[in-house]
């Protein structure tokens, strides 16, 4: 397996992980979230992943495992790993509890917050000192949740980072589309991590740094997946590995982008996003034909 290769492999997949510091500084840096294109962004996302899941990833899943095992056996396997793959992240996803969970949105708006509370003369000191304590326990449960935030969407760029290196490594024009369709939909996650952990502790520099670390899942997925799996590489490992890897990419399209999409802001917005996404994707795979 060539340097170059791999380099190349873990460069995209460092570079899909860390744009949940993207996400990040654009909560910090603006001040409202322009959620109609945040919902074409997402669409778009999610094409270009259902489209090269179905078209090119489960393909080559199915033509490897064919070719090792015959058609029924191996179009078999090819189905069995594609919801293995849903299972996994769908298991991992269950895992998280509902208030950390990445796909609860976040906007922009939240980090700008009337920040405290004005007191009021007339309040005698025990109620005074009661409004402190839940200005107290409220912050507490919010840098709580962005922590869990953070350590959530770090479980779900596990598995995407080895995704996107695996892909990167057979195909680098394969790769370099999943790692940009995933890069985009970890902005929002960036974001989600972000407004919790500033509205607690007030510190910019602490919210990117959370942000930015859940990012760094995704390279790391990529090298302890390899590291792994690199002594067993073979043509029943690939097709599994593939499939498994279609079967997390359409999950996690149908299940968190498209609906984040449509939350935030209009239906067709993110249909157009989500055909165009599938437009780009198709043009550019016949450009490699």
């Amino acid at each position: 397996m060539e340097t170059h290769s791999l380099l190349l492999a873990f460069g995209l997949t460092i570079l899909a992980g860390l744009s949940t510091g993207i996400g990040s500084a654009l909560a910090f840096f603006t001040k409202r979230t322009n959620t109609r294109f945040l919902s074409f962004a997402l669409g778009f996302s999610a094409g270009v992943m259902i489209y090269v899941s179905f078209v090119e990833i489960l393909a080559k899943a199915r033509q490897s495992l064919v070719g090792e095992f015959g058609i029924v056996t191996g179009s078999s396997l090819t189905a069995g790993a594609f919801f293995l793959g849903i299972l996994l992240i769908a298991i991992i996803d269950k895992l998280v509890p509902g208030p950390e969970n990445p796909h609860e949105l976040r906007c922009v708006e939240e980090m700008h917050p009337e920040n405290g509370f004005s007191r009021n003369d007339g309040l005698n000191h025990a109620e005074h000192r009661c409004i402190v304590d839940q200005e107290l326990h409220k912050q507490t449960k919010l840098h709580r949740m962005g922590l869990f935030t953070a350590l959530a969407i770090g479980i779900h760029n596990f598995p995407e980072g080895l995704a996107t290196f695996t892909a990167a490594l057979t195909d680098p024009a394969l790769g370099i589309a999943i790692a940009v369709a995933i890069a985009i939909h970890n902005i929002p996650e960036g974001i989600a991590v972000s407004v919790p952990i500033y509205y607690a502790t007030g510190s910019r520099k602490k919210a990117f740094l959370y942000s930015f670390m859940s990012g760094l899942a995704e390279p790391v997925g990529a090298i302890v997946g390899f590291a792994i799996l690199r002594p067993f590489f073979s043509p029943l490992l690939f097709g599994v590995l593939f499939a498994v890897v279609a079967g997390i990419m359409v999950f996690i399209s149908l299940d968190e982008l498209l609906p984040a999409a449509k939350e935030y802001g209009e239906h067709h917005l993110c249909t157009y996003g989500m055909i165009s996404g599938m437009a780009l994707m198709a043009g550019s795979l016949l450009l490699f034909l």
